[in-house]
């Protein structure tokens, strides 16, 4: 019996530091996606930079709900953290027109077929919008949220994401 409880409660602790692991960014990294021109960006050219990456499609509330918070986040650390959209639709066109209304000034992506992947890839197996990394400037993931970024989502990862 004592034996059986402790294979438990190993599997138990085994599961819980599981639940606190954060993804790799390595799928971002290795990533093309197209503008809202569409035209290719790889996304290695932001590796080395603390990045903000937010997936969002214009049909979700909470998406749009989010995007003033993460302008404000990006003008108050601008040229030290950057924030990338990453549309989770098929064409760049409308794309292009909704982050124009939403006044995004943020480099925006369109995922087409490989933003389902990406996410699940990214550590939301369940491809649930919206979905936040913050990665810091050696591409380690230090915060993820699924659902609406709230202000303590910023505050928790902010120092991990500043950090040399």
């Amino acid at each position: 019996m004592r034996h059986l409880f402790a294979v438990l409660s190993l599997a138990l602790f085994t599961q819980l530091g599981q639940a606190d692991e954060q993804p790799s960014s390595e799928p971002l990294f290795a990533a093309t996606l197209t503008d809202v021109n569409d035209q290719p960006v790889a996304l290695s050219r932001y590796q080395g930079k603390p990045l903000v990456v937010n997936f969002w499609a214009r049909w979700c509330g909470p998406c749009k709900a989010e995007i003033p918070e993460l302008i404000a986040f990006r003008q108050a650390h601008k040229g030290q953290v950057e924030v990338l959209g990453i549309g989770i639709e098929d064409r760049a066109e409308p794309v292009k027109d909704f982050a124009k209304a939403y006044e995004m000034d943020y480099p925006v992506f369109v995922a087409k077929e490989q933003g389902i992947p990406l996410m699940k890839a990214l550590g939301n197996a369940k491809a649930g919008l919206p979905y936040t990394l913050f990665i810091d400037r050696h591409g380690k993931v230090v915060h993820k949220r699924m659902g609406l970024l709230k202000e303590a989502d910023f505050a928790a990862a902010t120092p991990a994401l500043l950090a040399k």
